[in-house]
């Protein structure tokens, strides 16, 4: 008799795991249309594309999520750089022209504009904030530079909802910026799952919704930057897509 029921929650706990499985896979498939990688397009340069992190479509299909930190500081105006974003995967890639339309330091967060056709637009959660334990994925192009486009899906969990962090070398990199966020910082999700150098701007989506609940926007580092690929931390944060709401509300994207 024991023998038989311990058969049976192991058939009820393959079924389980198989489901979850399977639901994961159906939303990755669909989500991974809405990733795009971002970057610089320059013409006369060899290569003419870099990449510099991931974004996500929202809204009218031609607007495009990603942090703040991705976009270069400056574009090279006599080498005729410009923004891109890169639709589709591998070799396949095509590079779409960008304007930066909205931006939010503080959040770490900014909105493209692309130029030609629409892309499929991922659903944004409301502002709430999600429970601690809610299972969570993101899609990106980790290492994307070296990689390549190919996305790439991570899964974990929100272990806690936090008090935003603030990485520095020592003390004296601290700015009177970051002393004022210190003394009245934000929330941010922080997640058990690994993110790498490429992964900033990518979307983390509910694993069985598919809804965006937050944007990827950091890792913790054990050592130093370098080591963040070969002694990963397994520590991510996420800026709460509550952000992101206000600031299509005040640029008036929907």
């Amino acid at each position: 008799m024991m023998s038989l029921i311990k058969g049976m929650l192991l058939i009820v706990l393959t079924m389980s795991i198989s489901d979850v499985s399977a639901e994961l896979a159906d939303t990755v498939e669909k989500f991974k249309a809405s990733v795009v990688g971002i970057g610089v397009h320059t013409p006369t340069s060899r290569p003419q594309n870099t990449l510099r992190g991931t974004g996500f479509v929202i809204a009218d299909g031609l607007h495009v999520v990603t942090n703040n930190h991705v976009l270069p500081k400056h574009l090279e105006t006599e080498l005729l750089e410009k923004m891109a974003v890169f639709v589709g995967s591998g070799k396949t890639a095509k590079v779409r022209k960008a304007t930066i339309v909205a931006r939010d330091e503080y959040h770490d967060l900014a909105i493209l504009k692309l130029t030609g056709t629409p892309l499929p637009a991922s659903k944004l959660a409301n502002k709430e904030y999600q429970r601690e334990g809610s299972y969570i994925a993101f899609t990106g192009f980790p290492i994307g530079a070296i990689l390549g486009l190919y996305p790439v899906t991570h899964r974990g969990i929100i272990s806690s909802v936090t008090p935003v962090i603030i990485p520095v070398a020592d003390s004296t990199q601290i700015t009177p910026q970051m002393l004022k966020r210190m003394r009245n910082p934000y929330m941010v999700y922080q997640l058990d799952a690994t993110a790498y150098p490429g992964n900033s701007g990518s979307a983390m989506y509910d694993t069985k919704t598919g809804e965006v609940l937050g944007i990827i926007n950091k890792v913790f580092v054990q050592e130093s930057k370098e080591a963040v690929i070969s002694k990963p931390s397994g520590i991510t944060y996420a800026i709460p897509v509550k952000h992101l709401h206000a600031l299509m509300k005040k640029n008036n994207i929907n």
